[in-house]
């Protein structure tokens, strides 16, 4: 089932969220330690602790990203002249139901080929990354080129 191209909180169109796997170009997939997001590469029984993402599309092209069924969703938070990625406990349902409150949890998803970017709503040119090292926090950077981010993801519908 593909995305829907919109969703609007009057509740003209209906709010679906997916379930989808992710992981970067490097194969690391994210997992929670310590109540914080981070990437890494999961083997053996350890690759029950991934996190699936939950998705809810917030306008065209835009998401809003979860995990734990939608109950903690990624969050650009700006302070002074740093931004930050936070996990926040707020229903994804309930953040897209407010326009204003969605766009500090709404990434603009841009698709090359078979790898998926996630740019920040609320901050442009922020986009999600991964450190190229394993086991590192899920973060955000504005130096997408840099070789020690990885910003590129392999986004899949999980069945």
């Amino acid at each position: 089932m593909a995305l829907e191209a919109a969703c609007r909180p009057s509740g003209k169109r209906p709010c679906k969220m997916q379930v989808f796997r992710i992981w970067d170009v490097n194969q690391k997939t994210f997992y929670l330690r310590n109540n914080q997001l981070v990437a890494g590469y999961l083997q053996g029984a350890n690759t029950r602790l991934e996190e699936k993402v939950d998705v809810l599309p917030v306008e065209s092209h835009a998401v809003i990203l979860g995990i734990h069924g939608g109950q903690l969703c990624l969050a650009c938070v700006k302070s002074g002249d740093k931004v930050k990625l936070q996990l926040q406990a707020v229903n994804i349902t309930d953040v897209a139901k407010s326009k204003e409150q969605a766009k500090r949890f709404a990434f603009i998803r841009s698709s090359s080929g078979s790898t998926t970017r996630f740019e920040s709503a609320a901050c442009p040119g922020w986009f999600l990354c991964t450190a190229s090292e394993a086991d590192q926090p899920v973060s955000l950077t504005n130096r997408p080129a840099e070789p020690v981010t990885i910003t590129r993801f392999y986004f899949q519908q999980d069945p």
